[in-house]
């Protein structure tokens, strides 16, 4: 892994130009398509025909939550349908739409503590960090375990390869362990919290394992606040670094910020995107893009290079950050794997920018994107501190 002075923001890195569809060998040996046009990638992902390719041997090393063969991105037909059924009506945008008074609310209770603490701070342990954590427990009940506890299992849950694999089955062990008591009392005692409704959700559908259940309540109280404290953080450091242009408007135009929002969330991604491919497999014949793909063929998208592809989006996607995608953005997936968490994503990312420019409209960083120190090791990456004044 490279040091944390070699690494690049991840609104710097350079991505491939979209192509026709080429082979590839996958990291295992095996040969595989590569799509990267939007219109080739859109249509795979989100065809009936494809579904994630099969897992790893047994024998391989699955320790994070991710991985796991009981994890939902890793199930198939009507088992893959009934984890998604079980969560969808908790994160549809209906839903999301309802939480959005509390989550602003939220997002003030930690700016009144940021500008009581007054300038200097150090934004992600002030705010991008807690933010998430705190939106998280309360749509999850789960109070009783400290933020370092939970940032400790969120940094094992999605650890990447080249973290310690003892330390990570420990912590995921560990984790696991709190799941199933945690499941238990909601079952004895239900409230009106979204682990609750998971449980009561999964009881009345059938069919969903206990392990299945475990992981998919495990990824969500950790995979939350980790993903929208990825989003934040790297967000400001390009908006403070490179676009402090646009904070004035970002504070003062509610709507304006969601078309940021929607920028952000398509032109940085959550992490290195060649670092985890994610083979689908065709289950028929099927033609994409002018190639002909036989059943049981393997391909690979790059969502990154198709988010760029300039015959779906212009030229230049960060010149005019407050303009309209002209087409669905393919940072979250599409079809049955699409990620069930990202109108609640949305929602914490647009609140959390909009208001902070609101209230500090004169805040700037005290560093430079490229003295940042990064959090590595998971499949995410973000900067471990944004230290900044006003």
């Amino acid at each position: 892994m490279p040091t944390t002075d070699t690494i690049r923001p991840l609104h710097r890195l350079a991505f491939a130009q979209p192509a026709a569809p080429r082979r590839t060998t996958l990291p295992d040996g095996n040969p595989a398509w590569l799509f990267s046009r939007y219109t080739d990638v859109r249509f795979i992902i989100n065809h009936a025909t494809f579904r994630r390719a099969p897992l790893p041997a047994p024998d391989a090393d699955t320790t994070n939550l991710v991985d796991a063969p009981d994890a939902v991105a890793n199930q198939h037909d009507d088992q893959h349908l009934r984890l998604r059924r079980a969560i969808q009506r908790a994160f549809s945008p209906r839903a999301i739409a309802r939480m959005a008074p509390w989550v602003a609310g939220v997002v003030d209770q930690l700016l009144d503590t940021l500008v009581d603490h007054g300038p200097s701070v150090d934004l992600v342990t002030h705010y991008t960090q807690p933010l998430p954590i705190a939106v998280m427990r309360r749509l999850t009940g789960v109070h009783e375990v400290d933020d370092t506890r939970l940032l400790h299992w969120a940094e094992h849950a999605f650890a990447g390869a080249t973290t310690d694999l003892a330390k990570t089955a420990e912590a995921t062990q560990e984790f696991t362990d709190f799941t199933i008591e945690l499941l238990a009392q909601r079952r004895r005692a239900p409230g009106p919290d979204l682990i609750s409704s998971l449980v009561q959700a999964a009881d009345d559908e059938g069919g969903i394992t206990e392990p299945q259940l475990v992981n998919l309540v495990s990824t969500l109280v950790v995979g939350g606040h980790d993903t929208a404290m990825t989003m934040l953080s790297n967000s400001l450091l390009y908006l403070l670094d490179e676009r402090p242009e646009v904070w004035a408007r970002l504070g003062s135009d509610e709507a304006a910020a969601g078309l940021l929002t929607e920028r952000m969330l398509h032109l940085i991604p959550l992490g290195d995107p060649d670092e985890r491919p994610n083979p689908l497999q065709a289950t028929e014949d099927i033609e994409v893009g002018g190639v002909a793909l036989r059943a049981g063929e393997i391909a690979v998208v790059d969502r990154a290079a198709a988010n760029r592809d300039p015959a779906a989006f212009s030229d230049d996607p960060f010149s005019d950050l407050f303009a309209p995608l002209e087409n669905p953005t393919l940072a979250f997936g599409g079809g049955r794997h699409y990620c069930p968490g990202t109108w609640l994503a949305r929602t914490e990312l647009q609140l959390g920018l909009h208001r902070l420019a609101a209230r500090l409209p004169g805040l700037h960083l005290t560093t430079s994107a490229d003295a940042v120190e990064w959090r590595l090791g998971t499949i995410t990456r973000s900067p471990l501190h944004l230290p900044a004044t006003w």
